[in-house]
């Protein structure tokens, strides 16, 4: 079964874009809760993708991303403010 290459031209910019709403929203909780516990982590994490109206991700990656946000020591993060 062969797929119409337009259907993937149409689709990539929706794609992109919602993959830039995550990466906004897992920034922003990685600098404001790097080394924090998973679940504090967690929590944020999730309402950075709702306020991104990013929130359908698979539950493994937001866990996954909340697991690596929590062991980021906040002395790795770059200092923003010089």
């Amino acid at each position: 079964m062969a797929t119409d290459p337009s259907e993937y031209e149409k689709a990539m910019p929706i794609v992109v874009a919602h993959m830039a709403k995550i990466e906004r929203a897992v920034e922003r909780t990685r600098a404001s809760h790097a080394g924090q516990p998973y679940a504090a982590v967690h929590q944020a994490l999730v309402e950075a993708l709702q306020n991104e109206a990013a929130q359908r991700v698979v539950p493994q990656v937001i866990e996954e991303l909340a697991r690596q946000i929590s062991n980021t020591p906040e002395t790795l993060l770059p200092d923003i403010h010089t």
